[in-house]
């Protein structure tokens, strides 16, 4: 019985592993088409929400909007774009098409609707072009597609030369699924990692004008970057490699994110944002660029949670730190607040630093190298098991109606960051704070600063009796 137990819990972990690897590194799939052919129907349909403003008027979706959705255990990206009409001259659809544009630049897989009732217009076939050019992956959608003969006319658009058209309605949810199938089979064969394995990935985020192109000019010793006074230089994710003392790197200056209420709706600044959070997730690291001018602000905070809540190890980087008029408790008073407003990424280096001069420099990459190490940590399952069984010792874990909480046994998971699952007798009586208590204490038992960790619980097979 222990046995099969045991065999259980290792196919289990498997599962695990497979979700959490496809979680970590989610591919980006974009919706494109001309204006009216449904794409934020459909794009509200793939995502179980209405989400997307559905009208008749052409041109309502101006700009893209995101989220991620899951299919079979895949997690990825989706992205809803501005109808396309390559050939008008307004401003808004300019705006619109350049949004488009960039969708299709930056994503993995591209689904491309057309109308199964209107048949293939000059629009459609300037669009086909488009993303014949781009050699991305295309799915071609011929969405409302509700009858038999409009499912058959579907046909006419192999002439589009993007291959099977998929038939489906989003409006009554006809062919969602088997338009999500060939969507997980475009991510088995074509969604694979960019670059160099070997290098370790730096992601450098934070606020519009907080100096990260001045600290990425810094590291390369070269100006690589636009660097000016104007908020939101950098429009893009740009990487660049570089070597440091024989050892591969890749830094990725990302444009700055700024509050959603001070994003203007018709500009690609919204696309910028989605570049940025993309760079945060494919990095190895982050650096969290905060302006010591302005002190530690909400919008500082939420983009630190959104690293955190990535799983990414980071450094937090207070620049432009020369400014400052300093006494002998000046950086004593900024960790405080940043102990206090970043409680929930204490196990985060901070570095004060100036891009500008220089000072304290040369101490980013060896804290990048240090977290990233950090993040790799793995431990042997009898290790882990007996650290388990010391925290429960030293503090009796929680229960709910004369019913406790039993550890019966624990393994990691994975590395990047270090997951660690327990598999428990009933996980409904789990609770935050005990969960907050392990973690402390596998902090300080494997002296894991530098790096988020995550603890799972799984809840044994029934069936399977281990109370003893």
């Amino acid at each position: 019985m222990l046995k099969k137990y045991r065999y259980d819990i290792i196919k289990e972990i498997q599962v695990i592993l497979f979700k959490l690897v496809i979680r970590l590194n989610k591919p980006l799939v974009a919706i494109v088409g001309r204006p009216n052919v449904g794409k934020s129907t459909l794009f509200n349909k793939l995502c179980g929400k209405r989400i997307s403003i559905v009208e008749d008027t052409p041109g309502v979706t101006r700009d893209r909007l995101y989220v991620d959705a899951e299919w079979t255990g895949h997690i990825f990206t989706l992205i809803d774009t501005g109808g396309i009409e390559p050939d008008k001259d307004d401003v808004i659809q300019k705006h619109m098409h350049a949004q488009a544009q960039l969708a299709i630049d930056m994503a993995d897989i591209i689904l491309f609707v057309v109308d199964a009732r209107q048949g293939i217009t000059t629009i459609d076939e300037d669009i086909a072009t488009m993303l014949r050019q781009s050699q991305k992956p295309v799915i071609l959608v011929a969405n409302k597609a509700e009858t038999e003969t409009q499912r058959l006319n579907a046909v006419e658009f192999y002439n589009l030369n993007l291959g099977d058209p998929v038939p489906i309605s989003a409006e009554q949810g006809l062919g969602i699924g088997d338009l999500l199938d060939k969507v997980v089979e475009n991510f088995e064969r074509n969604f694979e990692e960019e670059y160099d394995s070997n290098a370790l990935k730096i992601a450098v985020v934070g606020k519009p004008n907080a100096g990260k192109s001045s600290i990425v000019n810094r590291i390369l010793n070269e100006q690589r970057s636009i660097v000016s006074d104007i908020a939101g230089t950098t429009r893009d994710a740009i990487d660049t490699p570089f070597t440091y003392e024989g050892k591969k790197y890749m830094i990725i200056d990302t444009a700055g994110i700024r509050r959603k209420s001070r994003i203007e709706d018709e500009t690609i600044e919204r696309y910028s944002v989605i570049r940025s959070l993309a760079a945060v997730r494919r990095a190895d690291v982050v650096f969290v660029v905060i302006d010591a001018n302005e002190g530690l602000t909400e919008q500082d905070v939420k983009i630190a949670g959104y690293v955190h809540n990535e799983g990414k190890p980071s450094v937090i980087v207070i620049n432009k730190w020369d400014l400052i008029e300093k006494d002998t408790h000046t950086m004593s008073k900024f960790r405080k607040k940043l102990a206090s407003d970043l409680v929930f990424m204490s196990y985060a280096p901070s570095l004060f630093i100036s891009a500008l001069t220089g000072k304290r420099m040369p101490q980013l990459i060896e804290m990048a190298d240090y977290v990233a190490k950090q993040a790799s940590f793995r431990i042997s399952t009898g290790v882990l098991n007996d650290i388990v069984l010391e925290a429960v010792s030293a503090s009796e874990p929680p229960s709910k109606s004369g019913r406790r909480l039993k550890v019966l046994y624990s393994t990691q998971a994975s590395t990047n960051p270090p997951t660690f699952v327990l598999f428990v007798n009933d996980t409904s009586l789990t609770h935050f704070s005990y969960t907050r208590y392990l973690e402390n204490y596998f902090r300080k038992s494997f002296n894991l600063d530098g790096t988020p960790i995550r603890i799972i619980f799984r809840q044994r097979e029934k069936g399977v009796n281990n109370d003893r």
